[in-house]
């Protein structure tokens, strides 16, 4: 019973710590709650985030405001098609001592901070794309036969642009699976940017300050994964993710004919994570359906094709996604 009462104490004192931190946020990224709740969730869970939107919107500055929010270092690499992934991962000099001798000395690529903003990765070859891989997944890099840890908590915010796609290169099913969660950053609505345009054209900015730092936020993840969740929940994530695989035998007709493969494992231990996330944005101890529903897109969408004849007639992942989670969840109603 006292370690009930303990983990209802940490919860809610970390709900009191991520509230304030919303509010550091939105000083500088107005709006856009949902997207700035999907990137908190993906730091919560100790995952990488896909920010796709258009030029303008917002992405660099939120992956900026964040990184002083939360206390981590951060890089910004800019890909561009003649990056090479030693510009990233870093390289081997040699240097010449002042007594003539010689030895190659390790010069540390920008990846090696808390929180690295790989700027319109879509851009970079797969080559320079792959050199991200194993840092995504194993949180350590191999350079020159040696393997070299990064320090914790380690994340990538990946940004791209969806509607400029000449000279880019398409994140490989491999890289696309590590991402956490994909935040699709829209347009703000009208009085949104309108408190932008008075917020960022005067003579001062207001600034964002810190909330968390490293440990905190490692702490943080730790105690996210203590999060009791309830039976309910648990089946609805491996309804869902199995629906969405076209030879599963539950999966609905409509999938069958529109879907060409369907998300993996990973996906429910995404969601299993970012549900817990959500519910503690929201101030709550457990999760709910509700979350399962909310999460299932951003989990999903990236982890699941269409086939060639659903692309050609038009068909949408997203909207497929959201309307068999509504399905499941008033099924699970009536019942």
């Amino acid at each position: 019973m006292a370690q009930a009462e303990d983990l209802v104490a940490e919860i809610e004192a970390l709900e009191g710590k991520l509230a304030e931190a919303k509010t550091a946020i939105t000083r500088r990224f107005i709006g856009q709650e949902r997207v700035v709740d999907l990137t908190l969730s993906a730091l919560l869970c100790g995952g990488h985030a896909l920010l796709i939107g258009l030029p303008g919107l917002g992405k660099t500055r939120l992956v900026e405001t964040l990184s002083t929010v939360m206390g981590l270092d951060g890089n910004r690499v800019q890909f561009t098609p003649d990056l090479m992934p030693a510009d990233i991962l870093g390289s081997e000099v040699l240097e010449t001592g002042a007594d003539g001798s010689r030895a190659f000395k390790f010069i540390p690529g920008p990846i090696f901070c808390q929180l690295l903003m790989a700027d319109e990765i879509n851009r970079a070859s797969p080559r320079t794309q792959s050199a991200l891989l194993q840092a995504m997944q194993e949180k350590v890099v191999t350079v020159a036969g040696e393997t070299r840890p990064l320090e914790a908590p380690f994340h990538v915010l990946a940004t791209q642009n969806p509607i400029e796609q000449e000279g880019t290169y398409p994140l490989p099913e491999a890289q696309l699976d590590r991402f956490l969660v994909q935040i699709d950053v829209a347009y703000p609505d009208r009085d949104t940017e309108r408190d932008i345009l008075l917020a960022t054209t005067g003579a001062e900015e207001a600034e964002s300050y810190q909330v968390f730092d490293g440990p905190s936020l490692i702490a943080a993840q730790k105690l996210l994964r203590r999060m009791p969740v309830g039976d309910t929940v648990v089946e609805t994530i491996l309804d869902l993710v199995r629906a969405f695989r076209p030879g599963d035998p539950s999966a609905p007709e409509r999938v069958r004919d529109v879907v060409a493969w369907g998300p993996g494992p990973r996906a429910a231990q995404a969601l299993m994570l970012t549900v817990r996330a959500r519910a503690l944005l929201q101030g709550r101890l457990a999760p709910s359906m509700e979350d399962v529903i909310a999460m299932a897109r951003p989990v999903l969408v990236h982890r699941m094709a269409l086939s060639f004849s659903a692309r050609a007639r038009g068909e949408d992942l997203g909207t497929l996604i959201e309307d068999v989670a509504g399905a499941a969840l008033r099924s699970e109603a009536a019942a």
